[in-house]
């Protein structure tokens, strides 16, 4: 927690340096004082408590994980809040939950923000999904959460060896600070890449900034509205959907925790089930009115027919990674699909989510392919009882024990929902706009209240109780409700 603090206040002389280029000097006065006193507080504290140890057990890492996304809002607010002047300090602390947790609901509108605060905004969201994946790898692996649970041989929340809890093959301590040597440079070097390719094709350096930490965190925040204020056009999208591929499956970064027996990455069930979802939607929405569209004779229509599909495609394949950037195409293909509610697909594949152990939110895509493989095992096995299960990419441990877990978060999920969107409910918010809030809190893909319609409402006009409920429910969305239930298990604290 120390350390994550003293990180922010380090982060916040950016965008002090860029609104002192831009003269905006109260801006730079609110970042730089807010950097200042952070690194002061942080160095005075860790001064008093650097002869004691720490990070020696990985549940007190779990539960500083919890923490930070509590508390370190609130410190991640100060400058905002100093900076904006005309919002109130709970937008503001909602604003951070909303970026730090990856989420990216449109609070504001892009023209009330300086440019120093868009950066902020964007930075937040870009650290907090380096935040997670290596959390991810560090904390959340070895007590088999956050997705691995699914392919691994032991319980959720205690490590292989014995079945054990806290019993981990190395010092947690160490082991972060491993992982972090590791992931930290990949995701720096990403995040260049995806700016200069974005300068390529024609956007601004601060909007191609913005949009490749937005994208390389699925955060979905842009200064310009997405892809329809940029111009890069399609190009940019393409180059977008290539790092969004990323966010499929963890196999891109690391083949150690692939439940594929074969290496590589079209091997990994979470990028084939992910591509068969992006081909497939968008081939539907296409081919519903092709047909009536050849009958029109238009001269044009196989080129609407492409751009229809490459709109869909990107779209579907953004609101899967819980990104959340819609095409520039997306309305052609709504047009084209003839749908009068796209947004319940777009909500659909939120709640799908990316892969384990990415930036993307969601039930993930392993937990979904585990539930497939055993329900399609169960078909088998009501044709032929006496068969024997295949062992190909999956596992044994997947098809049985994995897929329970599986059925078991699923589970807690659908009541978390159900209970957020009774909760924001009874702040008199319409049923509608309510559940599409839940969605995108517990699937942090905020754009989700800017793309269905019937969802839409103005954020910042709500009252402290739904905006409690917001920010709790991003909270769990993001460190997953199965770890939340590990840390007040109080068996896992006993020596």
């Amino acid at each position: 927690m120390l350390l994550l603090t003293g990180i922010a206040s380090a982060s916040m002389i950016l965008p002090a340096s860029v609104a002192l280029w831009a003269d905006a000097h109260q801006d730079a006065r609110s970042f730089f004082y807010s950097g200042l006193v952070g690194l002061i507080v942080c160095a005075l504290i860790g001064f008093a408590l650097g002869n004691r140890p720490h990070n020696r057990n990985a549940i007190r890492q779990l539960l500083s994980l919890l923490a930070s996304f509590i508390l370190l809002p609130a410190v991640l607010a100060v400058p905002f809040y100093e900076s904006v002047q005309t919002t109130s300090f709970l937008n503001a602390y909602l604003e951070m939950v909303s970026s730090l947790s990856t989420t990216g609901l449109p609070l504001f509108e892009p023209e009330r923000l300086s440019m120093a605060e868009h950066l902020w905004r964007a930075q937040v969201a870009w650290m907090g999904g380096l935040l997670m994946w290596v959390a991810a790898a560090a904390i959340l692996a070895p007590l088999n959460l956050g997705g691995f649970e699914v392919t691994s041989l032991g319980e959720p929340g205690q490590d292989v060896i014995a079945g054990a809890a806290r019993r981990d093959t190395a010092n947690p301590a160490s082991r972060l600070t491993r992982s972090a040597s590791v992931l930290v440079p990949a995701y720096m070097l990403l995040t260049l890449a995806l700016w200069v390719l974005l300068l390529v094709t024609g956007d601004r350096p601060f909007v191609a900034a913005t949009h490749a930490m937005s994208v390389m965190s699925t955060s979905g925040i842009s200064p310009v509205g997405g892809p329809d204020g940029a111009t890069s056009g399609i190009a940019g999208e393409a180059i977008m959907a290539v790092f969004l591929l990323f966010a499929l499956s963890r196999v891109t970064f690391s083949q150690d925790t692939s439940s594929a027996h074969k290496a590589g990455l079209f091997y990994d069930p979470e990028f084939r089930l992910g591509l068969l979802i992006v081909v497939t939607v968008p081939t539907l929405l296409v081919l519903r009115h092709f047909v009536a569209a050849l009958d029109i004779g238009d001269q044009n229509n196989v080129v609407a027919a492409l751009r229809a599909f490459w709109g869909a495609a990107f779209t579907v394949l953004s609101f899967l990674t819980t990104h959340g950037f819609a095409s520039v195409d997306w309305i052609d293909a709504q047009a084209w699909s003839g749908l009068e509610t796209p947004g319940l697909i777009l909500m659909g594949l939120a709640l799908i989510g990316g892969g384990v152990a990415t930036t993307a939110g969601g039930v993930k895509l392993l937990r979904v392919f585990a539930l497939l493989t055993n329900g399609m095992r169960e078909v088998d096995r009501l044709v032929h009882p006496s068969s024997i299960g295949r062992s190909g990419l999956v596992s044994r441990r997947t098809r049985r024990e994995g897929a329970f877990i599986a059925w078991v978060f699923f589970m807690i999920f659908a009541i978390t929902l159900a209970a957020t969107t009774v909760a924001l409910a009874a702040f008199s918010i319409p049923f509608e706009q309510a559940l599409v809030l839940a969605v995108a809190s517990l699937s942090n893909c905020g754009p989700l209240v800017e793309v269905v319609e019937a969802g839409r409402l103005t954020l910042i006009e709500l009252g402290p109780g739904p905006k409690a409920v917001a920010a709790m429910a991003m909270i769990m969305g993001r460190l997953e409700m199965l770890a939340l239930v590990v840390i007040l298990i109080p068996d896992l604290w006993r020596d």
